[in-house]
């Protein structure tokens, strides 16, 4: 058997979750060689690291809403120089330091003058899966639809999908199966030997026909309405160019009648004219024969 493991101490814990706010989780390779975290954690493999991390993310989201705080950080400042005229320690009055938070209860034992900052607080990642656990259903539903697979997904199928898109729990298999077994038993799913199914007639198909049934009646009770507005403008449009049409009968009509009256009075014209140059004629002959003509 291999040698024991030795207890995390606070400063590895703390170089680890700064190593992780840094190059993120799983960059355990990253965080070993960073020169800010590689003396505190080099008895430390990327395991050890890996565990490590689970272990302190199940212990964060088990405190719910009590976020797990990192150690502050104490900056020593320049001891205080000594004062040429001391007064008498009897005179003196001693104010008790309040304790810090610390993850180990641990307070500092160095004489100077120390001045805390609050640190950076930890990104927890339960925090996305607690937030998801609410929309389970949604996950597994948007999962069986994302793989398409017509026989249906196994449970392992459906956690890569889920996983690959959401942040999930250590315990979110078994989390999982059981939310898919009651989802068969309320008739959501099929499970055809170890696959699952999206059934035809489950909760989210009326839905969507009940939806598209509401579209079909909108459109059909919109359809008459259309329908009537399109046979209103055809009958504005008749009756537009049958008013035009009579218009323009009557406009020629009219023209034709004026141009009639027109040849009348021509023709009138010259038959008076006609009249007049046979006058003359025989006026011009009797005058050429010596007659007299007198004009009334």
């Amino acid at each position: 058997m291999g040698a024991p493991k030795q207890k995390w101490t606070a400063e590895e814990e703390d170089a680890l979750r700064a190593g992780v706010t840094k190059h993120g989780t799983g960059k355990w390779k990253n965080i070993q060689k960073d020169p800010e975290f590689s003396h505190y954690l080099a008895a430390r493999s990327n395991i050890d690291l890996k565990d490590k991390w689970r272990n302190m993310s199940v212990s964060a989201s088990g405190q719910g809403s009590r976020d797990k705080v990192r150690t502050p950080k104490m900056k020593a400042l320049p001891p205080i120089p000594p004062v040429q005229n001391p007064t008498p320690i009897s005179t003196l009055t001693t104010t008790p330091t309040p304790a810090l938070p610390s993850s180990n209860s641990k307070t500092p034992t160095s004489n100077a003058l120390v001045l805390y900052e609050p640190a950076d607080t930890l990104m927890d990642s339960s925090k996305s899966a607690a937030e998801g656990k609410t929309k389970y259903n949604t996950m597994i539903f948007d999962a069986i639809t994302g793989l398409k697979d017509p026989t249906g997904s196994d449970i392992g199928a459906i956690m890569n999908f889920i996983e690959a898109k959401q942040v999930v729990p250590p315990n979110f298999r078994r989390v999982l199966s059981s939310k898919l077994r009651r989802l068969v038993s309320q008739d959501k799913l099929e499970k055809v030997q170890n696959n699952y199914k999206i059934k035809k007639d489950g909760s989210f198909g009326p839905r969507i026909g009940s939806n598209q049934k509401q579209k079909d009646d909108q459109h059909s009770k919109q359809s008459p309405s259309i329908a009537n507005k399109i046979r209103l403008e055809e009958i504005e449009n008749a009756a537009s160019s049958a008013a035009y049409m009579i218009a323009d009968a009557e406009n020629k009509a009219f023209m034709a009648s004026e141009a009639v009256k027109e040849a009348e009075r021509v023709a009138r014209m010259v038959e008076e004219s006609d009249s007049m140059l046979q006058l003359a004629k025989n006026i011009y002959e009797r005058c050429t024969q010596g007659e007299i003509v007198l004009m009334a």
